[in-house]
């Protein structure tokens, strides 16, 4: 079974972009929403030039939430222009006009996309991040005053290792009835996952980074992520680094999730931590992300971004935009426009405070162009 190994291995690391291969390059980190005085690497926006961005609508409620992004986009003035693609999640591939247009502008704000159960279909975010070789998955998790949450004091960032480990999409059947699926971890993104962590960390005045792992039981893969840890740890003697197991982390976010600042995970185990701790702190709906690399970016829903919502929802015009518009305003702070990002961020918190318009999910009957109406009256 493992010489059958070898062949999918070399097509991995024979895919590998040139640009995965070598650690010259300088990073792009993402401010948290609320969070000022860090500055991005290499500004990519000139004073006062409307910036091109890349739209993705995508599937379900996408539609909605972008379309009320763009209002609110229109209504402060913000100097960035949309260009507007149509992709859908049951695409065999991206289009070539619509990568070529990403790759162009380097940032993307994107919908949901349908992700396909089974059947041999890719996942076409999954083709977005292995393509313009988005590595960091960053999702923030906190409460927002006003929204009733199941814990109080939650302020999480979640960094997730976005380009390998069971994502690898390294499958085959070996005998009928028998399906070998590769986890692969390399050091070489372990450790750049970790320094992105770390310089996060530092950038943003946080105090803590836990790695996330299973290295009790998968000894060599997640051993070789928390060896990665440790040796970029030392870098930074100002930051107190930790450890936890993923089944016990899951514990403690659900018991005190107060303990956590920011956490680095391997690929699967961000998803499910990102999804808990966003439970925990109000939801899905509320919880802003991105996907960044040393080039690109493409800002979305943080947790549960192919979520495209319940058809009900759709028809009725009652999908939440507060995750997309947060996630919005970091894309607004990775464009060096940080007033603008105060603007809308302060404007949601506002609307979210008084409470008057929400969504189900929230507690709420409002539809969506009620709460984007709502926050174009509170921008200040």
């Amino acid at each position: 079974m493992a010489q059958r190994t070898v062949p999918i291995l070399k097509k991995l690391f024979s895919d590998t972009p040139p640009h995965l291969r070598s650690c010259l390059r300088s990073i792009t980190y993402m401010p948290r929403p609320g969070r000022g005085g860090s500055i991005p690497v290499n500004p990519i926006t000139g004073e006062g030039i409307p910036r091109p961005v890349t739209l993705i609508p995508g599937d379900g409620i996408g539609p909605l939430v972008t379309d009320a992004v763009e209002q609110v986009f229109e209504a402060m003035r913000a100097p960035v222009t949309f260009e507007k693609f149509e992709v859908h999640g049951d695409m065999n591939t991206i289009p070539d006009d619509v990568m070529a247009s990403i790759k162009k502008n380097r940032v993307c704000l994107k919908g949901g996309l349908i992700t396909p159960v089974g059947g041999g279909v890719n996942s076409l975010n999954l083709l977005l991040r292995k393509e313009l070789d988005l590595y960091v998955s960053l999702v923030s998790c906190f409460n927002l005053p006003g929204l009733p949450s199941r814990h109080e004091n939650v302020d999480i960032v979640v960094i997730r290792e976005n380009t390998e480990g069971e994502y690898s999409g390294l499958e085959h059947e070996v005998v009928p009835g028998v399906v070998e699926s590769l986890k692969v971890i390399t050091k070489f993104c372990s450790e750049r996952i970790a320094q992105y962590a770390f310089e996060y960390a530092h950038l943003n005045n946080r105090k803590t980074v836990t790695a996330v792992h299973k290295a009790n039981i998968m000894k060599l893969a997640d051993g070789l992520f928390l060896e990665s840890c440790r040796e970029i740890a030392k870098r930074y003697p100002n930051i107190k680094y930790n450890e936890i197991i993923v089944d016990n982390c899951c514990m403690q976010l659900v018991s005190k999730p107060e303990q956590f600042d920011v956490m680095v995970t391997p690929n699967l185990y961000g998803n499910l931590v990102a999804n808990t701790a966003a439970g925990i702190a109000g939801g899905t709906g509320v919880m802003p992300g991105g996907n960044v690399g040393t080039e690109y970016a493409i800002f979305e829903q943080g947790a549960s971004a192919g979520n495209v919502g319940k058809p009900k929802i759709v028809e009725k015009k009652r999908a939440n935009p507060v995750a997309l518009f947060l996630s919005s305003a970091m894309m607004l702070r990775h464009l060096q426009l940080p007033d603008y990002a105060d603007r809308l961020e302060n404007a949601v918190k506002r609307v979210i405070f008084e409470g008057k318009y929400r969504t189900k999910d929230l507690g709420g009957s409002s539809t969506t162009q009620e709460v984007a109406d709502a926050v174009i009256s509170a921008l200040e």
